[in-house]
Formats: structure tokens, sequence, C-alpha cells
């Protein structure tokens, strides 16, 4: 292992440095300072996952923010943003589920098909997701990354190969989403644009290119921020819910016959009656719950308690009776399977209808957008992603967050995803099998969150959980007929993250191995120690190191170079916990070691911002004082080469080679001051 230093004095760098902006940072190397949560075995302070008894862990903030902002305008704001996909499920799922299969539009197929729709949305949204998911919020934060750090092994205690297994299944199951966060803008805004054939047929050939336009406009948008979104997306999106309620209640008095629908036993008898071609349409009914998902990962941007208003009082209500108004207008008009949406009002009113189903649809794709920031940052910095530039775009709430490569990413895909398939119905086959997986993956981490952290038996879990699943597997399996159709994207959109995913994770350990095989300890390193060879400078020195107790290596190469030591050693360890957020009074600790050395640990929560120079300029101790300027940070740099050594296969280390390339600087994340910065560069064979 060769080593090299580089000092760090780029002005340019102090300028662009943002106090809203970060990068998240690396975990689990020699040099960086910085522990993650997922996979390591200390990520809680007292190893269980829950807040510790010193009070780390806990939201300093009360609601994770959410009480800095009037539960009306948090309500409003998730009407905006959360129900965007599922309120505009309206414009495709009822016709696709006759159109896709082909079935003949009869009185028992429309008040199947409603039934299902019907109890898919009370099961799953109302009952699944926000009643029994959204318990399971970490310190505020949800998503399926955050329930599965809630659920991870933890040393000595039910670190079995079943967690182990659901753990990789969270990772399998975000990786879906992201696949979902693909396909999510591109068909909701494309099916709405295609209304327009409903009005002039003849500018049905220009519903790509404004597709296209539309989607630019969108992520273009996404900078502002979710809040400064949700404020012009829910007042938008109240009024969606208000016409379509209407429009479908307008319709269903005159067929009081659909409520009927909300007797289940419609729904099994369209399933006997059509055998195969009835089970399969499942695939297109669960194009109606598609956001339940996303509903979850959004929790972190506006809380429980506004979803679940914005849900029972609009959002349900509204859907419920367009899907009855729907139904009605088929048994009156088969022919109006075409487009039952936009026949559903009058002749005169359709353009209208096009335009605001347009604009629902441009928020429709808000849900995913703004749930795979959140699923990033997560990723971030529980470790399996490399470090990425993330904005936080509201100074009232942490949750709301922009991360700039994600966004793009995402218009890039669901551009292309338009152009190649060129219509909605084309589309629909590509849509739903990656969010029923993660879903069904969902309950499964539901259930080992039930058992560890409320303690529930076997039996009740099973009570709870296994109609869910069977409900879950059942969706899922009607939509692998999807696959060869376009469902292949999803999964292969979900394999490519998975794979870069673990790539990363699996390097980050193999490195702190090798980082670790040349540890020595703060005691041997002090014992060793000459003062006839080393000579002790004036001024302070500060290394960043997750070793607790260890002599980092950046210090044993700069004194072995140098042959001096500053007067004071204070090495800094930054772990991040399994929990949100930490409370500012239980933020660092600090031990001395004698002779001038200082071991300094601060906690930070996962969805945190680390500020380490605040930190250490804050810090109160009687031997030890950071609240001026004269000390120096000293960061490990590592450059990877790939090697037959036994690892990973060699072309995922030159993939990890490159990750750790790419990554954002740590001196950024940590937000160190970049004229008072050494980087001690080495290089590590894998």
């Amino acid at each position: 292992m060769c080593a090299y230093i580089l000092m760090s004095v780029s002005d340019s760098d102090a300028e662009q440095a943002n106090t809203n902006n970060h990068a998240a940072a690396p975990r689990g190397d020699g040099e960086t300072g910085h522990e993650g949560v997922l996979g390591t075995p200390e990520a809680a302070p007292d190893g269980s996952g829950e807040a510790a008894p010193d009070g780390s862990g806990t939201d300093p903030r009360g609601m994770s923010g959410h009480a800095k902002v009037g539960l009306g305008a948090l309500t409003l704001g998730a009407l905006g943003v959360v129900y965007g996909d599922i309120g505009t499920s309206p414009l495709y799922s009822f016709r696709e589920t006759f159109h896709a299969h082909h079935l003949k539009v009869n009185e028992l197929n429309v008040l199947g098909a409603c039934s299902l729709v019907m109890w898919a949305l009370i099961i799953v949204v109302s009952v699944k997701y926000l009643l029994f998911v959204l318990k399971a919020d970490n310190k505020g934060e949800g998503g399926i990354l955050a329930l599965t750090a809630m659920v991870k092994p933890d040393k000595g205690k039910d670190a079995t190969k079943v967690i182990g297994s659901l753990v990789i299944l969270g990772l399998f199951g975000t990786a879906l989403l992201y696949g979902d966060g693909v396909i999510t803008p591109a068909i909701s805004v494309l099916s709405a644009v295609e209304g327009v054939g409903t009005v002039r047929p003849e500018l049905a050939s220009y519903a790509v290119p404004v597709a296209v336009a539309i989607l630019v406009g969108l992520f273009a948008v996404q900078r502002r921020g979710t809040g400064a979104v949700g404020k012009v997306f829910g007042p938008i999106m109240t009024f969606w819910f208000l016409v379509i309620g209407s429009l479908g209640l307008w319709k269903a008095m005159g067929n009081v016959e659909v409520l009927k629908a909300l007797n289940p036993y419609y729904g099994f008898r369209f399933l006997i009656h059509n055998g195969l071609d009835g089970f399969l349409s499942l695939g297109s009914v669960f194009l109606v719950v598609t956001g339940g998902e996303a509903l979850y990962a959004d929790m972190g941007h506006f809380g429980p308690k506004p979803i679940k208003i914005g849900w029972f009082s609009l959002a349900l209500p509204c859907l419920m009776l367009n899907y009855f108004g729907q139904s009605a207008l088929l048994l009156e008009n088969p022919a109006a399977v075409e487009n039952p949406f936009f026949f559903l009002g009058p002749e005169w009113m359709r353009p209208f209808l096009v335009g605001i189903a347009t604009l629902a649809a441009i928020i429709a794709s808000q849900a995913l957008i703004s749930g795979a920031y959140s699923m990033t940052v997560q990723a971030v910095q529980l470790d399996y992603l490399p470090r990425l530039a993330i904005s936080h775009t509201s100074e009232s709430h942490e949750g709301q967050v922009y991360v700039p490569i994600v966004n793009w990413l995402l218009m890039v895909g669901s551009i292309t995803l338009v152009i190649v398939f060129k219509s909605s119905a084309n589309m629909a086959a590509a849509y739903g099998i990656a969010v029923t997986g993660t879903m069904g993956i969902t309950t499964m981490l539901m259930a080992a969150y039930a058992h560890k952290k409320w303690n529930w038996s076997a039996g009740r879990i099973a009570v709870v959980t296994v109609p869910l699943l069977i409900i879950d597997l059942s969706f899922f399996l009607a939509n692998v007929a999807k696959i060869p159709d376009g469902g292949w994207f999803s999964i292969a959109v979900a394999l490519a993250i998975i794979l870069f995913m673990t790539t990363w994770h699996t390097g980050r350990e193999q490195l702190a191995e090798r980082m670790r095989r040349g540890r020595v300890g703060i005691d041997q390193f002090l014992e060793d120690l000459d003062p006839a060879t080393i000579r002790r400078v004036p001024g302070t020195a500060v290394y960043l190191f997750k070793g607790s107790g260890a002599a980092p290596p950046a210090l044993l190469t700069n004194t072995r170079h140098n042959h001096a030591l500053h007067e004071h050693v204070v090495l800094v360890s930054v772990r991040t916990v399994d929990t949100p957020y930490v409370l500012s009074t239980s933020r660092a600790k600090v031990e001395d070691f004698g002779n001038g050395f200082f071991q300094v640990e601060i906690l930070y929560g996962f969805f945190e911002e680390p500020d380490v120079d605040g930190e250490l300029r804050s810090l109160e101790h009687p031997s030890l004082d950071l609240s001026g300027e004269d000390y120096t940070y000293f960061l490990g740099r590592e450059t990877v080469i790939s090697t037959p050594i036994q690892g990973m296969a060699g072309w995922r280390e030159r993939l990890f080679a490159f990750q750790l390339r790419s990554a954002a600087g740590a001196a950024r994340f940590f937000q160190l001051p970049p004229n008072r910065v050494v980087e001690v560069g080495s290089q590590v064979e894998i």
C-alpha cells in the first residue's frame, strides 16, 4: 500500500459550498470517519436499533419538522404529491381491465370489475398502508428502506438468515420501486394527453411529442422542492378529486345498481366466471393502487396524519364515486369502454377534462419522483449508494430533498419509454410488475417488524399479514404475464440498480477489511511514540477516522513521513445511527487519551446533514478548545486497485473502483473548510 499527500486549498470549492446542499458520505472504510447503519452491527448506540438511552435517535423537532407547518397546509401538500398517482388511475385502469384481456362489457363483468377495484382500494390502500404500514415509521420517515433498516439483524440477538434475507428483499424492493418511478410519469402524462383524441381524433398523433415536452417541464421544476411543488399541485389535485367525484356521482345516480359492487360476491363471481382471463385482469385492476408504495415512501415529506386525512376525507370517496360512475356508463353504453373516463362527461366538457387530466397526470408523477429522492437519501446513508449531491429544499421540513442525478435519470428514462411504447395501452404492459413485487416485500418486512418491534406472536402476525400477502401474490402473478410485453423493463432496471447497490456495499466492506488489517490501537501508538525522533509542533490536527480507539492510517502515514506530530491530535469518528435524527445534546462524546490525544465521536441520524466543523466548534471540554481556526483536518482518500485477491469478480471490482472515484468529496459532505484540509491518499488492493 503506497501513500501520497494532497493539500486542498481551493477557494472555488469554498465558494461553491452551500449549507443547503450536501453529498451523503460513505461509510465503512478506514478513512472517512463515517459508519453506516445497515449491515453494521454497532449501528445504533445500544445495538438495538432503538433510540439510545441517552436520547440519541430521538427526533429533536418532535414530528420530523411537521409541527412547524400547519396540518391543513400539509394535508393540501399531501394531496398534491402523495395521491397524484392513485388519483389519476381512473384515466386508464378501468379501461385496461377490459381491453387488455378482451373481456365482454356486460353486467356481470362491469359489476365484478368495479367490486374488485373498490375492495383493492379499501384493503390495499386504506387497511394495509394507511392503517398498518404507516405505523412503521422510523422517527417520522417511511419507505421500504427505512423499514428495512428497522428489521435489520442485530449482532448476537436476531441475526438470522431469515432476517438477513429480508434485508436483501428490502433492497430488491427498493430497486423495483425505482423502475416504477421511471414508468409512472410516462404512463400518467401520456394517458392524459391521449384524451385529446376523444375531442379531435386528428390531434392524436401529437400525443407523444406533447407528452415529452410536458415531462421535460415537470422534471425541470423539481429543483424548487417538494414543498413548493406541493403548494401548486395541492389545490389542483383537490379540484381534480372534486371533479372526478362529481362526474362519477352524476352518472351513478342514473343507475344505482352499480352500488351492488360494494358486495365482494360480485368480484369473486367475476373471477370464477372469466377463469384465467379474469385472474389475469387483476394485473389491470392493480393499476388503481399503484401509488400505495409511493405513499409510504413519501411519508417523511408530510407525516402520516395529513396523508390519512387527505385519503379518507377526499381521495378515497371521490375515487370510489368515479369508478361507480364509469361502471354506470359502461352498463348504459358498452362502446364507451374505448375511453370510459373521458366519455363520462358530456361532449362539451371533454376539452376541459383533457386539460385538467393533463395537469393531474403531471402531478401524478410527483409521488414516485419525491419517493425516489427519499429512497436515494436513505440508500446513501445506509451505505448502499455512493455519495451523491443532495439538496434540502425546505428550512422548516427536513424530509423534503432534491437529488439532481436521480431527477435527470428518471427524466431520461420516462421520455425514452414514451418514445418507444408510443401509447399508454402499450405502456400498461410494463406497468405494475415492479410495484406489485415491492408491495409483497413490504408485507413480509412488516411481518418481521411486527415481531421485532411490537412483539407480536406468530399467530397474530399470520392473521394480519397472510391475507395481505395472498392479495399481493395474486396481483404479482397476474402481472407476470406482462413481462414479455414490457414488464421486462422494470425488472431490468431493478436488476441493474440492485447490482449497483450491492457492488458498492460489498466493495465498502472489503475496503474496510483491507484497511483494518494494518490498524494500530491508539494506546499502542502512544506507547511507541519516541520523543527523540518525533517532534511535536504547535497547533491541532483533526483526523477523521471511523475506528474508535485506533490510530488513523493518515496519522500513521503523516507521522512516518514527516517525523512530526501536532501538539494536540483529535480523532473524530462520525457515526450514522438507524434513526432519522439525533438530539443535539446527545450528538458528541469526548474521550481524553492523554499526551494531547482526544477521541470525539459524533452521532447523526440517517436523514441529517453532518456539519463536523460546526460540531467541533461548539464542543465544551475542559482540555479541548476548537472554537478557533488554528487546526487542520486530515482526511484519508483511498484508490482501489483490482487484483486477483479473493473477493468480488474482477468486473465488479472495477465497477466499485469507478463508483469510488465518482463519489462526491467527503470534505464537502462533512462541511469542512476547504482551505484547512489535507488529504492523505493510499492505494488499496482488493
